[in-house]
């Protein structure tokens, strides 16, 4: 007979495990999209014209092809490289740098990410002092200007926009970053001729991905970026699908 029974719940724990080791905590991944949706006539840079977006085929001309009850729809698009989050290659500065076909494909993809915040900001430039004190060695350095809260106004377009400073894009090449991103209209000052932002981090191999969004939802660090183009050769510039990978322990 047994008397004053009390069963207790535990975990489950597996007998081949060695003794004072415990098993690793199983985790889930949190994605965050960090691209604005392309569609037919959006305007991203201004004097570029919008994509145009099309039937190529409808689905009720596809009936002609097909048997009964199956129908597809093949669509086409017209557009510039430079539509919506893009990302940009040396070959879009320098006519001998690596193209769309030429992508690293660690440069652009799970790349461990770091998120540099400078809202808030006053002025428009956003120096080298904001990257120093930052590990960029090896990440994706992601710069929040909180500027794609204009998307879609004309405020977006506004010259005086937050871009990176010469001296910023350097200190991000001696420090290794392996990729750099903004979510403004373009990480230069476009009040002038000249882009030194994208000509030195171009020449140095390193990728520019312009136009990102939502990056206030990211921590600072712990998680993986990626801005995957396709393969196209003797192109500079095309739309990606940004987006983030955060590890979240359940």
């Amino acid at each position: 007979e047994i008397l004053n029974k009390r069963i207790i719940e535990e975990e489950h724990k597996r007998s081949a495990a060695p003794v004072g080791e415990q098993e690793a905590v199983p985790a889930t991944d949190r994605f965050v999209d960090l691209s604005h949706v392309i569609e037919d006539g959006l305007i991203t840079y201004r004097g570029l014209p919008g994509p145009v977006i099309i039937d190529h085929i409808t689905r009720e001309d596809s009936r002609d092809y097909y048997a009964e009850g199956t129908e597809f729809q093949i669509g086409r698009i017209e557009m510039v490289g430079n539509t919506g989050t893009y990302l940009d290659m040396p070959f879009h500065r320098y006519p001998a740098g690596a193209d769309l076909a030429g992508v690293v494909l660690e440069k652009v993809s799970n790349v461990p990410g770091v998120v540099v915040r400078v809202t808030g900001m006053e002025e428009s430039a956003i120096d080298w002092h904001h990257f120093a004190p930052i590990d960029c060695d090896g990440h994706a350095v992601l710069v929040h200007t909180d500027w794609d809260r204009h998307w879609g106004s004309e405020q977006y377009f506004d010259p005086v926009h937050p871009h990176l400073t010469e001296k910023a894009v350097e200190c991000l090449v001696d420090q290794g970053a392996a990729l750099v991103g903004i979510d403004s209209v373009n990480i230069d000052d476009t009040t002038t001729g000249t882009r030194p932002a994208h000509s030195v981090l171009l020449a140095a191999e390193i990728p520019v991905v312009e136009h990102l969004t939502n990056l206030g939802e990211l921590p600072t660090s712990g998680f993986r970026f990626s801005a995957v183009p396709p393969m196209i050769s003797g192109m500079g510039t095309f739309p990606v699908r940004a987006h983030a990978r955060i590890p979240v322990a359940r």
